[in-house]
């Protein structure tokens, strides 16, 4: 690999960008639309759902860094973790269907059934989305270019979200004609279908080019060891879990707000689209704005910024729609630039801990970032589900006053609080501009490149 090859090209940008296209065609309908799917329309209660989430993950701690270690382990003609997206394309798009089918099975067996194809799902969920964000890390050694690349990677990903939380109801309502059951199933076939065909583009289009020292010999022991004296991973992980518990409780909670407070379920689609559409203008001032100030600095400014601005989406009234798309904008403006930063952050961390121990374990420093993402949602969802019983939320019903209190703080106040907490964390995050640059040359140095 010469220098040359640690630029992208535009293809391989888009190629690998549409991978998390494919993502959250599923992704979203688990974040936003599973939680009110289970309580309103298959008939589970919302603690019984948010039960179901956090026991898969549960789960989750044991299958994510497993496959990490697996993805680290597999050698093939096509990478370590390329193989993955194309293996595992078909299982993730047939299971997304299945959870969201609603059998008839009795109170029991419906959450037996909610709970198994939750929990299938999440695990094929892991069995591609880690290979697909490690093959970023692997993809260029240029830590501004996986900057680059991961701000290409989230603009197409919140055109998934952008569809997904845009259209969703809308579909469900068309497909199913008053059998929202039905409306649902009929969605998911689309966007699984949809899904599929972008995998394969991903795979096809993209190439790994870092590799682990020839020299690295397997040692499990010693990379878990690496993994927890590697600070700036251990900070990064918990990070994660704390920004996924925050979006988890309030996207899943956004349709309750619409549904029961403002009075206009199918008005949540709006909101949505707003806040993608400002996502989506503001990502690419993440590379930039890294680059003057920092990596930390920034993700620890969009925090405290985007973290006060959901706290504000409990001012408005319930007829006070400007106020609230207002706070919606800036809320995702101001968080924007630190998405791809996470996952950029994140392989900075694999190249961290090559430099200090002579050893690379990518995947299994993503497992970190999908572990986090699942915990945080499972969390996130738990405590949505839990928090909807304690403020007495019945399903399809006119809410009382304190249910109606309860959904609006699990959209602003709770959420708010819980990533500006993130800046205390990300104060003591310790790779710097300067400390990338001289990881970059001595890792160049020691692979014998120019």
């Amino acid at each position: 690999m010469n220098k040359a090859d640690t630029k992208l090209s535009l293809k391989e940008k888009i190629g690998y960008s549409l991978g998390d296209t494919a993502s959250h065609f599923v992704w979203d309908m688990v974040g936003f639309w599973i939680l009110i799917f289970y309580t309103d329309t298959f008939g589970i209660s919302a603690a019984a759902a948010g039960t179901i989430m956090l026991i898969a993950r549960l789960w989750d701690m044991v299958s994510d860094p497993v496959m990490g270690i697996i993805a680290d382990r597999t050698n093939t003609r096509w990478g370590k973790f390329r193989p993955y997206i194309l293996w595992m394309a078909i299982p993730y798009s047939v299971l997304a269907v299945l959870t969201f089918t609603t059998p008839n099975l009795g109170p029991t067996g419906k959450v037996i059934y909610a709970g198994t194809t939750y929990f299938l799902l999440m695990t094929v969920f892991t069995a591609i989305n880690l290979p697909y964000s490690s093959l970023g890390a692997v993809m260029t050694s240029d830590s501004y270019e996986r900057a680059g690349l991961n701000s290409y990677r989230f603009i197409f990903a919140f055109v998934g979200q952008f569809i997904v939380s845009g259209t969703a109801l809308s579909l469900a309502l068309y497909f199913g004609g008053g059998d929202t059951a039905k409306g649902y199933q009929y969605t998911l076939m689309l966007f699984g279908a949809i899904s599929l065909i972008l995998f394969f583009i991903t795979f096809k289009t993209t190439r790994e080019r870092v590799q682990p020292p020839k020299e690295q010999k397997e040692n499990l022991k010693e990379d878990i060891l690496n993994l927890f004296k590697n600070k700036p991973w251990v900070i990064l992980f918990f990070v994660g879990i704390i920004s996924f518990v925050m979006f988890a409780m309030q996207n899943l909670s956004i349709a309750y707000y619409f549904k029961y407070y403002i009075g206009n379920e199918e008005n949540v689609q709006l909101f949505n689209v707003i806040g993608t559409v400002a996502l989506i203008v503001a990502i690419p001032f993440s590379k930039p704005l890294a680059q003057k100030f920092g990596k930390r600095n920034v993700f620890l400014a969009s925090s405290l910024l985007s973290g006060f601005f959901f706290i504000c989406l409990y001012i408005p009234s319930s007829d006070n729609l400007f106020l609230i798309y207002t706070f919606n904008i800036l809320a995702k403006i101001a968080y924007a630039p630190a998405v791809p930063l996470l996952w950029t952050m994140l392989a900075d961390t694999a190249d961290y801990s090559e430099w200090k121990s002579g050893r690379r374990a990518t995947g299994l420093v993503f497992s970190a970032a999908t572990f986090a993402q699942k915990a945080g949602w499972g969390v996130g969802g738990a405590l949505a589900g839990w928090l909807l019983a304690v403020f007495q939320f019945t399903p399809n019903a006119e809410q009382t006053e304190t249910a109606i209190t309860g959904i609006k703080l699990m959209i602003s106040v709770f959420p708010g609080i819980l990533y500006m907490s993130c800046a205390i964390l990300l104060y003591y995050y310790t790779i710097d501009h300067e400390t990338c640059e001289q990881m970059k040359k001595d890792l160049d140095a020691r692979r014998g490149k120019e």
